[in-house]
């Protein structure tokens, strides 16, 4: 296997560019770092985690690269599709942004209102439990299945024979991600709850997403 700088960080942009936006696995590490429980275990999991899910993809799908022209051009067309439609979505956030709610019980116990600004004592969390938690938000959602998976996996098709340096910069991205996600949390805390960090964040991910589908799209002429 020859190493491609170029390939190895387009797998890293399109990774980074599938998990950037916020979810369920990102909200979660989120919470355990305002919370300040287990949040570099939680880190560890959910990376290697999606670590698996990318080799799942890649090393399982690169193997219909050997099939007909017709086969391979739909795969790699809908990947485009996919990577079409997900920076459209962020490019939606981007426009109409969201305050981030990360669900943290308010501190007044005669309301059951959420309250994002202020995190109070949490409930202990054991190591084993946030284990199960982390592997819970990274394998029980079927969007992580299907960004990680499948559109990474697809993805490395364009690449060849560079396949799995594709997949190595897309592990790579995601471990990265995880890493400066959870020294987010932990250093700044309330300051991820600005509009305009998730904001700038969004508009990124739709040109990242929006690039390597073009990308993709060149690669089939």
């Amino acid at each position: 296997m020859v190493l491609s700088f170029p390939t190895f960080t387009a797998g890293m942009v399109l990774s980074i560019s599938l998990i950037m936006a916020i979810g369920p696995q990102n909200a979660h590490v989120l919470r355990m770092g305002l919370q300040r429980q287990h949040l570099w275990l939680t880190v560890a999991v959910c990376a290697v985690a999606d670590v698996a899910l990318i080799g799942l993809g890649v090393l399982g799908l690169a193997q219909l690269g050997g099939l007909s022209d017709k086969l391979h051009g739909a795969l790699v067309g809908a990947g485009m599709l996919f990577l079409a439609v997900y920076g459209w979505q962020a490019f939606q956030r981007f426009l109409r942004p969201r305050v981030l709610t990360l669900d943290v019980p308010s501190c007044d116990t005669s309301s059951a209102s959420v309250n994002t600004l202020t995190s109070p004592r949490p409930h202990p969390v054991t190591r084993r439990q946030a284990v199960l938690s982390a592997l819970a938000f990274s394998w029980l959602n079927p969007h992580a299945w299907l960004d990680t998976a499948v559109l990474i996996g697809t993805a490395s098709l364009a690449y060849g024979q560079g396949s799995t340096t594709f997949g190595l910069g897309a592990a790579a991205g995601s471990m990265l991600w995880f890493l400066v996600l959870g020294a987010a949390a932990f250093w700044l805390g309330r300051r991820l709850h600005s509009l305009h960090i998730w904001r700038a964040l969004d508009g990124a991910v739709a040109l990242m997403m929006w690039g390597t589908a073009a990308w993709l799209g060149f690669s089939l002429v």
